[in-house]
């Protein structure tokens, strides 16, 4: 089992808890390159002439590349200092989300995003193998719960922020600030940062792709491909299209739809840190299966909603993302335990470049089960929920056979 008694959590020290920090505002910048996607959607559309089909293309541009980028990485994840590679990746990316505030036409915006996503895609890998060489697994559903956190503030401060700049400028600016906004932090962790190199010293494979080939082909790591393929499927089916749904359908103001992501937030930034604490106090897996639950109730309620008021609208989309972090964190968690110390870059890329490939055919699907009629409403987006309802269920089955895997090898 994996619950550790009060008495044997053990404590963060200072630079530790400087490192969450770092690590959360690395999620928030990329998170927040994608989500922005979402609510100024609304705003894209007619802009730029677009159908919700070429939309969902800009959206699952960056999936595919990101996917393709961390398989053609995953040989060389281990060989590097991590630092080293974050920050490689990361400048990448901030030139990429510049390329997206300077597009003028569906051409360019699609190629910005082929950019972000090839550097960008790789980052959370990067991040999640960091935290798992600095903390031990009794400390990382916490860990995961701040970094998580990152999601919240993309929520109250930069999805709000956003559309405020969208609405007041254009859909140009939000990528812009947030491209100045990259650079500072990659300044402060390019600072305060200390190398993480404890994996070179454990003896390397000579040949990258030997190593990748023995990652893909580890019997034990097979499943945990396979189950981030269903995982990925939720956030790029339905989020792609959730401000257009939400203005269109559910009958709220644009200039709402702001309120409904702050309040989310706000909501969400305490739930993190809590899962967290909860998924090492309980178990890791009895929360995610709690996570879905409560997942699988709010997509089915969200998606088949009608005009309704803001404050019903905004306690769906709280209780939503409480599920979906319900979810997320203790499958992080539990992830973290799967890969040997000198395959975790590799295992963690591989993971994010399937997850970004499902969730690009995700987008591209979701984009031709998603009609938009003559009046502006998008039609046959309870379609799209009940496959993200399919295929969570697949999740927990697979879940439930990694934690036994787990439990198996370290009984061994």
């Amino acid at each position: 089992m994996n619950t550790p008694t009060a008495s044997a959590t053990p404590v963060f020290s200072g630079y530790q808890r400087l490192v969450v920090g770092m690590l959360a505002f690395l999620q928030f910048a990329v998170i927040l390159d994608f989500m922005l996607m979402a609510p100024l959607g609304a705003v894209i559309l007619p802009s730029l002439s677009i159908s919700p089909a070429q939309f969902g293309t800009v959206v699952s541009a960056y999936a595919f590349a990101a996917g393709i980028s961390g398989l053609l990485t995953a040989g060389f994840a281990d060989r590097f200092d991590r630092k080293k590679l974050l920050l490689f990746f990361y400048a990448g990316f901030i030139l990429g989300t510049l390329w997206c505030g300077l597009a003028q036409s569906f051409e360019s915006l699609l190629a910005a995003r082929v950019v972000t996503g090839l550097f960008g895609g790789v980052i959370g890998s990067v991040v999640l193998a960091i935290a798992t060489d600095l903390f031990a697994p009794q400390m990382r559903g916490r860990v995961m719960g701040f970094i998580q956190t990152a999601f919240a503030a993309s929520q109250i401060l930069g999805i709000p922020i956003g559309i405020y700049l969208s609405n007041r400028w254009n859909w140009h600016v939000p990528f812009l600030a947030l491209a100045a906004l990259g650079v500072l932090g990659g300044l402060l962790i390019a600072w305060r940062m200390k190398p993480v190199a404890e994996h070179l010293k454990v003896p390397q494979e000579h040949s990258a792709f030997e190593h990748l080939r023995h990652t893909v082909t580890e019997p034990r790591y097979l499943l945990s491909f396979v189950s981030v393929l269903f995982l990925a499927t939720g956030g790029f089916m339905l989020m792609p299209f959730s401000s257009a749904f939400t203005v269109n359908n559910l009958g709220i103001s644009l200039h709402d739809l702001p309120i409904i992501y702050l309040v989310t937030g706000i909501a969400t930034i305490f739930v993190g840190p809590l899962v967290g604490k909860l998924a090492d106090a309980f178990g890791h897996l009895r929360v995610f299966f709690i996570g879905t639950a409560l997942t699988i109730v709010m997509v089915l309620i969200y998606t088949n909603l009608g005009e309704s008021t803001l404050a019903v609208v905004t306690v769906i989309n709280v209780v939503l993302f409480i599920g979906i972090f319900s979810r997320m964190i203790p499958f992080q968690a539990l992830m973290s335990q799967v890969p040997a110390q000198t395959q975790r870059g590799s295992f963690n890329a591989i993971n994010a470049s399937l997850s970004q490939l499902a969730g690009g055919v995700a987008s591209v699907v979701a984009g031709h089960i998603v009609q938009q009629g003559a009046d502006g409403k998008l039609h046959h987006y309870d379609v799209a929920g009940y496959v993200v309802v399919g295929t969570s269920l697949l999740a927990c089955f697979l879940m439930w056979k990694i934690r036994k895997g787990i439990a198996a090898a370290a009984a061994a």
